[in-house]
């Protein structure tokens, strides 16, 4: 089972603030209070065709190196849904209705700084088909259905106090695909308080000539519980890119309209590709 759920779990760090997992449509995918922030929306639609009706509570995740989670059965002290309200903890939703979850923060005056976060899961209840009729037509024989039953989750963050946190880039290597596809390698470094969060912006940047983005993935997180995260993204690299006379810029910045704010950054040369299928 907790493998299964593994599977269905989709990170927050989406990029457009719409996540959907099976027929529900979750917006948004990360919730943050800080500062006077007290309640937050969280808007749902059934995207498919049948009348599904959805589960919602807490759950606990610990992120591991290489950006995946898994459950965390003990409750810890930074765990944010004791300091949280949530209603309704059910809901029943028509093909392409909508319904909103307030999620409510009552913080307590002796509260301790620092960074809590829970998750917030949604689990479709099991629905047998219009129609379906579940006995065999030979009483010899034995009828299997086999159902699925589909989650999602988000995480809520409550940030308290004077939280600050710092982010490096190392360990930066390309990895041939094929002829023109790479894979693009790094380490992401966090230290201090709080989660690090922020897009991956790539650019091509020659020794003559205009730079030009070529990659970007936003909501990009490394977890308290963590101080590193391996992360790695596709590139489609054309001929020129392969020069080496070239480097690649890498950018991890803060998420916003306008200009986005750079918490750090590092330059890779660009030299000839191999193919990992090459023999040396």
């Amino acid at each position: 089972m907790k493998r299964f759920i593994l599977n269905l779990f989709l990170l927050i760090c989406l990029t457009s603030g719409l996540l959907a997992q099976g027929d529900l449509l979750v917006n948004p995918v990360r919730v943050v209070f800080e500062g006077a922030k007290l309640n937050e929306d969280i808007n749902l639609t059934n995207i498919g065709s049948d009348t599904a009706v959805y589960v919602i509570n807490f759950q606990h995740y610990k992120m591991l190196e290489d950006g995946n989670f898994t459950p965390n059965p003990v409750k810890d002290s930074l765990c944010a849904d004791p300091l949280l309200r949530l209603f309704p903890r059910k809901v029943k939703l028509a093909p392409e209705e909508s319904q909103t979850i307030r999620l409510q923060l009552r913080k307590p005056l002796n509260l301790t700084p620092g960074e809590y976060r829970s998750h917030i899961y949604f689990r479709a209840e099991k629905t047998q088909p219009k129609g379906f009729d579940m006995r065999p037509n030979d009483s010899l024989r034995m009828a299997v259905r086999i159902t699925p039953v589909f989650g999602i989750s988000i995480p809520v963050f409550v940030q308290h106090g004077d939280l600050q946190v710092n982010a490096t880039l190392s360990d930066i290597n390309i990895e041939a695909v094929n002829d023109t596809v790479s894979m693009l390698k790094m380490l992401i470094n966090r230290s201090g308080t709080k989660s690090a969060f922020g897009n991956i912006i790539v650019e091509y940047v020659p020794e003559k000539g205009a730079k030009t983005e070529i990659a970007k993935v936003n909501g990009v997180a490394v977890y308290p519980e963590i101080s590193k995260r391996w992360f790695s993204l596709p590139l489609r690299m054309t001929n020129q890119m392969k020069l080496s006379n070239a480097k690649l810029r890498i950018k991890y910045t803060v998420p916003g309209t306008g200009t986005e704010k750079i918490i750090t950054q590092a330059d890779f040369p660009l030299r000839p590709v191999t193919s990992n299928n090459q023999t040396n």
